[in-house]
């Protein structure tokens, strides 16, 4: 072979394989958002995409103006007293297991205080007001969900069972107690809004675009095993749940608080047709739920919910 050739035969194979190198993979990341973990398994709090913020419970979901959805329907169930550990993989609780399953874990949630009434109060208004205990009655001028959502033109009510009338103000009636009714409390929100459980629709497209179901002092859990607030749950919001799979609507089901421990971690559920199904273990609490419900129907955080991030990872 000549010289010559032998030049030509070598700019050959440099430039073949400078070609090669072209198409191979790049060391960059494309940006998509993950999938969710599987059983068992969790998802940690990441930056969200552009937002320069930490984002609650995984990365956002695509598509979606800020990650947060705007569903049809909200209704947020609180129940009491219970840790994660004694619901979460417990057989008396199938029913919520079986929703767990089926949706969105929050493995990393808890209550902001001990006891009761300051939990309802942060997640309902973004502050307890000074409020360290579970007396009654109390009496705030302050700016809250109910009375936000109002004003913005959306619907809004709650629904607590053992609520003798709409706008009753009594601390007590049987197992229905005030303290954990937090709307009660405020003065911008209207009676008529506040409704015993008998009210809640069972066409449940005539629901309120946000609303609030309140469990008996049985029912919650708080005098009663967690079985029995198994159960009920089963047959007051099952239907509900499975209506939302397929109504662009959004079951929330959360605890106050557990049996009084320091880290008060929580079970924290979320089911419905929004949600993609997977255990997410960013860190979240009442004000990270209020955020959230805040960012769906576009309002401005509340007190303290104005330094949390809402969930957004947690959406298909």
């Amino acid at each position: 072979m000549t010289a010559g050739r032998r030049v030509r035969v070598l700019l050959a194979s440099v430039l073949g394989l400078a070609l090669l190198a072209g198409c191979g993979p790049s060391g960059g990341h494309d940006g998509g958002t993950a999938a969710p973990g599987g059983a068992g398994s969790s998802r940690a709090a990441s930056p969200g995409a552009g937002s320069g913020r930490p984002t609650a419970a995984g990365t956002p979901s695509a598509g979606r103006s800020g990650g947060v959805p705007r569903p049809a329907h909200v209704l947020v169930v609180l129940f009491e007293n219970k840790g994660y550990d004694n619901v979460v993989g417990n057989p008396q609780a199938p029913y919520l297991n079986l929703l767990a399953k089926r949706g969105a874990l929050l493995t990393n949630s808890h209550g902001v205080a001990h006891p009761s009434q300051p939990n309802y109060l942060a997640l309902f208004a973004g502050a307890t007001h000074g409020v360290t205990d579970d007396s009654c009655p109390h009496t705030f001028h302050a700016d809250n969900l109910g009375a936000q959502l109002l004003a913005a033109g959306h619907g809004y009510a709650s629904y607590a069972e053992g609520l003798p009338s709409a706008g009753f103000t009594g601390c007590g009636n049987g197992n229905y107690a005030r303290k954990h009714a937090p709307w009660t409390d405020f003065a911008n929100v209207p009676a008529r809004s506040q409704l015993p459980l008998r009210a809640l629709p069972t066409d449940y497209a005539k629901l309120p675009q946000v609303g609030f179901v309140i469990p008996d002092l049985c029912s919650d859990m708080h005098n009663c095993s967690v079985s029995t607030g198994d159960r009920w749950l089963s047959a007051n919001l099952g239907g509900y749940a499975s209506w939302a799979q397929h109504h662009d609507s959004l079951l929330i089901v959360t605890f106050d608080e557990d049996e009084g421990t320091g880290a008060n971690r929580i079970p924290t559920i979320l089911t419905g047709a929004p949600v993609r199904p997977g255990h997410y273990g960013g860190r979240v609490d009442q004000y990270t739920m209020l955020r959230t419900l805040e960012a769906m129907y576009g309002l401005p955080p509340l007190g303290a919910a104005a330094h949390r991030a809402p969930l957004t990872g947690v959406w298909r």
